[in-house]
């Protein structure tokens, strides 16, 4: 995958990011993840969505066999390319994503509870070729709020 440079869009979805993650019921990190996929490589952005869903399963403490992905299609609340991880036990929230398609490939946009070691996050999706950026919620702004190790 191919290094972007950081330019005004990024900065503006690490602020959109920051904002999605303030006040809630529970608090929650996030991770910019930007990829190659164009708006015809849909097999390889799902694969790639959860393969990061795993992996912030993993360090959040589950099993990533016990999730699974909810897309809502059946939940008008629900957006096109907006997915959740969930446990099959008991449905509960483990993350969630949105797929935005800018300038011509799609970054995706992960959040989750606060707790999961977000550097082994950023690693493992790194390890796996995207370029990441990871945006703590308890940040007093945006930006203060973008993680690099």
């Amino acid at each position: 995958m191919t290094e972007r440079p950081k330019d005004s869009h990024d900065a503006d979805i690490r602020q959109r990011t920051w904002k999605l993650l303030q006040p809630g019921d529970i608090d929650l990190d996030g991770l910019v993840v930007h990829t190659d996929y164009d708006g015809e490589a849909e097999s390889a952005m799902h694969r790639a969505t959860v393969e990061v869903g795993d992996l912030i399963a993993e360090q959040a403490g589950h099993d990533p066999a016990d999730t699974y992905v909810y897309s809502g299609t059946d939940d008008p609340e629900f957006a096109s390319n907006q997915h959740q991880g969930r446990l099959l036990a008991d449905d509960s929230f483990v993350w969630e994503c949105q797929q935005l398609l800018r300038n011509g490939t799609f970054d995706v946009v992960f959040y989750f509870e606060a707790g999961a070691d977000l550097s082994a996050i950023l690693d493992g999706v790194r390890d796996r070729g995207h370029e990441v950026t990871g945006v703590r919620g308890a940040a007093d702004s945006p930006a203060s709020a973008e993680f690099e190790q």
